[in-house]
């Protein structure tokens, strides 16, 4: 009996160590509440110290858009730069579609699996990485998001390219210039839930509010979805549908190489004015043989540089993400984290025929 009985207690025993474990790895013993306030103070946990000594032997994994786009190659190079330079280690995972949602999500949860110090990820959508986001950061992985954001709850901070509101206005400024403040204008931006995109439409809207912009009219706003092709096609379906278009803003080094690639070999090539964001390297030919007057960008090695240093001063303690903190970012200088999280690269810079030769990505 007594060996029945301790037989008993035992087979217990093991079935409620095994529901425990079952309920920890599903996350079955923590409601969705918890996960978002645990999450969320992650973020601001703990007390910034920022003489810490920077961390060597990290590993922070780098999740763009998509991994076949340019720009995005551009921009991890200059993470995996830094992280060199600093004694880390650099990994890239990610989709080839900047609309796979789902796919970013399975590598969010793939990197934290893989225990990564950090990771840098660039959101296709603001909330639909959250909650594997958050489970990141209980698990102690420190978030950094860059050129495209997340709630601000689901991370630790943001490397923005510059200020939202600067790159929307200034995108419209710049055509205004260029149709002298008169005629119909559409925007060619990448997908219907890009986060970065959607912000500087708005604030190109709100712009276009201002009285000196009276005879522009913002006739349509298209999306190519970040694809070459689909770009190309929404630029020439944006011409056939307004024949009076003026001009296009594509705030998308995609969107607006394709837009280029069309106008430049169509009848409205010098007439229907182009500007956005773009790389001097797609957009050189397209500045030279007269399709495009001058449109504008960061430097992106510059902007994944950042995004790097940041992941690697929030693992070392030196920053939690609140406002106010200050870092050194190595050569780039010192930057100071800003409300809800947010560190601005800097101003962006505008390219024409005087000075595109002197950049080079």
């Amino acid at each position: 009996m007594r060996k029945s009985s301790l037989r008993r207690a035992c087979a217990v025993l093991a079935a409620t160590t095994s529901l425990a474990l079952a309920l920890t790895a599903c996350g079955g013993g923590t409601s969705k509440d918890d996960v978002k306030e645990e999450g969320a103070s992650n973020a601001a946990a703990g007390k910034a110290d920022p003489n810490a000594a920077t961390k060597k032997g990290l590993t922070v994994g780098f999740l763009p858009k998509a991994v076949n786009n340019p720009y995005f190659t551009s921009a991890d190079k200059g993470g995996e730069k830094a992280l060199t330079e600093l004694g880390s280690k650099y990994k890239e995972v990610g989709t080839s579609s900047a609309t796979d949602t789902s796919g970013q999500v399975s590598y969010v949860n793939t990197l934290t699996q893989q225990q990564v110090d950090a990771m840098a990820v660039s959101a296709q959508d603001p909330g639909a990485l959250c909650t594997a986001l958050k489970q990141a950061m209980k698990n102690g992985v420190k978030v950094v998001t860059y050129d495209s954001d997340t709630k601000a709850d689901c991370r630790n901070a943001f490397v923005s390219q510059a200020s939202a509101e600067a790159l929307g206005r200034t995108e419209v400024q710049l055509l205004a210039e260029q149709i002298g403040y008169k005629g119909e204008i559409a925007i060619l931006s990448a997908a219907q839930t890009a986060t970065n995109q959607n912000t500087w439409i708005d604030f190109m809207k709100d712009e276009l509010k201002d009285p000196k912009y009276k005879d522009m009219k913002l006739v349509k706003v298209a999306y190519g979805n970040d694809d070459a092709q689909q770009s190309f096609q929404q630029t020439q379906g944006l011409l056939q549908e307004n024949p009076k278009l003026a001009g296009i803003i594509s705030p998308t080094t995609v969107g607006i190489k394709a837009a280029a690639q069309y106008l430049s070999g169509s009848k409205y090539k010098g007439k229907v004015k182009l500007t956005g964001l773009g790389t001097p390297n797609d957009m050189r030919k397209y500045v030279k043989n007269g399709t495009v007057e001058a449109f504008e960008l960061w430097d992106p090695a510059k902007l994944g540089e950042l995004a790097a240093r940041t992941a690697v001063a929030l693992s070392s303690g030196q920053i939690t993400g609140k406002e106010g903190e200050t870092f050194k970012a190595g050569g780039m200088g010192t930057f100071t984290i800003g409300k809800d999280g947010v560190i601005d690269l800097g101003k962006p810079t505008v390219f024409d025929k005087k000075n595109i030769d002197q950049f080079d990505f």
